[in-house]
């Protein structure tokens, strides 16, 4: 049986075709669904539209599932910095290098569609870096800003074969757009990366000349691995934090899992990160490290330093 379809069934047709989202091409084919006519001659019709709509359905809330996703990164470990650059600044193969994530990698722009988080290891501490799509008007998520102003620091990432200074101040302009202003709120280290390629050292001292006093820098080279370690150095050192060891009296210091505290906390911030109720209960502690003398006696007050060894007595 011929299916006998209306011409405004070609109408919604086209207009499919013409989409250039999912949502668009889902309330195409509902509409070509409801101009159909019901008899046999269109069963088979009805089917594979109802399929068509399923599917693109699926696909569009996943896509919705992976952007929600993304905003809502956990922060892990100490610390989280999100990495932030241009398209074919490298980021992606930076932070496949010193973290156990796996993002895309390619010698082309824009194959970073989605926020990636990874761990990287410091010492005995696990830093969490999240790779960020390229930082383009077209390219930003709506969840991107967000993430950047609740991260604890920023790395810039930016090509030093390819005009860097210029990447530095379009990506502030991109962040100044959305009311993202580095300084005091926000951290941020700029790293060149691509040391490697030609040109690459002079235009890091040009990038250098520009900002040494302004914003903590670095040159490294993600595909041969040059810098790398002095990074994760750089990095901690930006996060403003230090590392706090406990021991039980008659025992070894922990050093598998330091308490991670901001630069110039006491004692007392210290014990309290332990358990709620020991920053009230605390009596005084021997401390290790910062102390007049290893084991001296300190109060609450006292000002911790960074690979102290505290024992703390309620």
């Amino acid at each position: 049986m011929p299916a006998n379809l209306p011409p405004q069934y070609f109408e919604a047709e086209k207009k499919f075709r013409l989409a250039k989202n999912a949502a668009d091409k889902i309330t195409a084919l509902e509409e070509m669904l409801a101009i159909m006519p019901k008899h046999k001659g269109t069963d088979h019709l009805r089917a594979d539209l109802r399929r068509r709509i399923a599917k693109l359905t699926q696909v569009s809330e996943k896509k919705a599932a992976t952007q929600r996703a993304s905003m809502l990164i956990d922060k892990e470990g100490a610390a989280q910095v999100v990495v932030i650059g241009l398209p074919n600044a490298g980021k992606s193969q930076l932070v496949s290098r010193v973290t156990n994530a796996s993002p895309t990698v390619a010698e082309y722009p824009f194959t970073t569609h989605i926020a990636t988080p990874g761990m990287m290891e410091f010492k005995n501490i696990q830093i969490q870096l999240i790779d960020t799509p390229p930082l383009t008007e077209q390219s930003v998520g709506w969840w991107l800003p967000h993430m950047i102003r609740r991260a604890d620091a920023l790395l810039l990432v930016v090509d030093l074969s390819n005009a860097p200074l210029a990447q530095v101040e379009a990506i502030f302009t991109e962040l100044e757009s959305r009311k993202i202003e580095i300084g005091d709120k926000v951290k941020a280290l700029i790293v060149g990366n691509k040391l490697d390629l030609p040109n690459a050292s002079e235009n890091y001292l040009t990038l250098d000349n520009k900002y040494q006093g302004q914003l903590p820098i670095i040159a490294v080279s993600a595909r041969e691995g040059t810098g790398l370690e002095e990074l994760k150095r750089k990095i901690y050192q930006l996060l403003d934090i230090i590392r706090v060891y406990t021991k039980v009296p008659g025992r070894k210091p922990d050093f598998a899992d330091p308490i991670i505290l901001d630069w110039g906390s006491t004692l007392e911030d210290a014990a309290a990160s332990v358990h709620k109720d020991f920053a009230a209960r605390l009596k005084y502690a021997r401390i290790w490290g910062s102390g007049k003398y290893d084991g001296a006696m300190v109060k609450r007050g006292h000002i911790l330093q960074d690979g102290d060894i505290i024992e703390l007595h309620l």
